[in-house]
């Protein structure tokens, strides 16, 4: 063989061993190292069959385009686009989810929190080949600063699934914007007037405790309302407490601030529009909220999106209610 020729072979023969050394490199995806309620979790970059049951992140997800295998569909809100597309498995709701449905959608990554924490142990064990990654944060009536942890739980979850789908700096512009109407919200609240949070579901107005809880509660600690109602043993009760309309009225709130919880689950039989309840109450025509209108509605779908998008678009009608 000629120098020629062998030079030419040894050219064809490495050129063909450094592809193959490389080929395991690229069929091995990145991963990157989160910290989630649990620890630190290994999670791959980018990954293809996503399962997320946590209600705080499927408006971010939608946006940035990701594609869900599953999603519980009854809880989440009416107008997502995972519920209409049949490629995204139901796996129902938290109270009897189906996670069979779950296990068969095969997932390489589960996103949990809020509604289905509780399962987080068993969603492991029956799906051992997925990574199982917990973005909850504390709001119960046992958080010592139910406020910050809802800040900080939000900006968190917002930089770990930006950075596990690429998505950095969409990621850090929302959480720019958040920062922003947190501030705004702040100035616009004189640090005097009553606050009274209530909770409208099935025609009834329930009590929405300060500083813990879903929505109202950990933004007193926030933005240092004044609330008009102290209760004891009050709950985080998704429907409110059951305290009387007449207790309610009585504190003589200057401000009230509403969520309609059927807005969100309008199967509800005997739903009833929370303005409707709210000017229909005998009892609430003579305090002061009412008589200025100082009544504000948390976005119609807040109950099943408590995204961080919902939060921006909630403290900015705050802080223009408030400085009006």
């Amino acid at each position: 063989m000629n120098k020629i020729k062998f030079f030419r072979l040894t050219i064809i023969f490495t050129t063909f061993a450094l592809l193959m050394g490389a080929f395991p490199t690229l069929t091995h995806a990145a991963t990157i190292e989160i910290t989630d309620l649990h620890g630190t979790v290994t999670v791959p970059v980018n990954p293809q069959r996503v399962v997320s049951l946590d209600s705080r992140t499927f408006e971010l997800l939608a946006d940035w385009g990701i594609e869900l295998a599953a999603a519980p569909k009854a809880v989440m809100p009416v107008d997502s686009p995972y519920i209409s597309d049949k490629t995204v498995l139901d796996i129902g709701n938290h109270r009897e989810p189906n996670l069979e449905i779950l296990a068969a959608a095969n997932p390489e990554l589960v996103i949990i929190g809020q509604r289905f924490a509780d399962f987080y142990n068993d969603i492991k064990k029956l799906v051992p080949q997925a990574v199982v990654i917990d973005l909850n944060f504390d709001v119960s009536v046992d958080a010592e600063t139910p406020g910050v942890n809802l800040v900080n739980g939000f900006k968190h979850s917002t930089t770990t699934l930006g950075q596990i789908f690429g998505k950095t700096e969409e990621a850090e512009q929302l959480i720019a914007i958040f920062d922003q109407v947190i501030e705004k919200a702040k100035a616009a609240y004189n640090g005097n007037d009553t606050v009274m949070s209530v909770i409208v579901s099935g025609g009834n107005i329930g009590f929405s405790a300060p500083r813990s809880g879903r929505v109202w509660g950990p933004l007193y600690d926030i933005f240092g309302w004044v609330s008009a109602l102290e209760v004891d043993g009050a709950s985080s009760d998704h429907q409110g407490d059951d305290i009387s309309i007449e207790a309610i009225a009585q504190s003589n709130p200057d401000w009230i601030f509403v969520l309609d919880r059927d807005a969100s689950v309008s199967s509800t039989s005997d739903a009833v529009p929370a303005q409707d309840v709210i000017d229909n109450a005998p009892a609430l025509k003579n305090t002061k909220a009412v008589l200025q209108g100082n009544i504000v509605y948390a976005p119609n779908d807040t109950y099943t999106n408590e995204s961080i998008q919902t939060y921006i678009e909630l403290f900015e009608i705050l802080a223009d209610a408030l400085s009006d």
